[in-house]
């Protein structure tokens, strides 16, 4: 049986713009796109984890919206359970430590990039709400 691994995901919006990450060429499913995040540690709710880890991988602060949508995808590696949530940049800007890149797109430029497959879920859910 595969592992489930929970994970939180910001769609950080800002000046109309929607904050993409790109994964680093030594991560699992490296140069692939994702709204940045991560997995859900034990006593964390899916809010408290995404605050934590986008004060960890981009160095700054957001205030969470509401919830997109949690989708699940099976990877070679196991099953992610991924809750998306839109989210506004409070403070500060984002730095990479984590990711490869970060590029900021309207919602329609988002489906130019090659996404992780458990994100996109969420842009279909963007693009439908435009």
């Amino acid at each position: 049986m595969k592992k489930e691994i929970h994970v939180v995901g910001a769609v950080i919006e800002k000046d109309g713009l929607i904050l993409c990450a790109q994964r680093g060429a030594d991560k699992s499913l490296g140069g692939l796109w994702e709204f940045p995040g991560g997995k859900i540690e034990p006593e964390e709710t899916p809010q408290q984890a995404l605050e934590r880890e986008i004060q960890e991988e981009l160095l700054c602060e957001i205030l969470i919206k509401n919830k997109i949508v949690t989708t699940r995808h099976e990877y070679d590696f196991g099953i992610v359970e991924l809750t998306t949530f839109f989210c506004e940049l409070l403070k500060g800007e984002p730095k990479l430590t984590e990711h490869k890149s970060i590029k900021w797109l309207t919602i329609s430029q988002l489906e130019t990039l090659e996404w992780a497959p458990a994100d996109i879920p969420t842009i279909d859910e963007l693009v439908k709400g435009v």
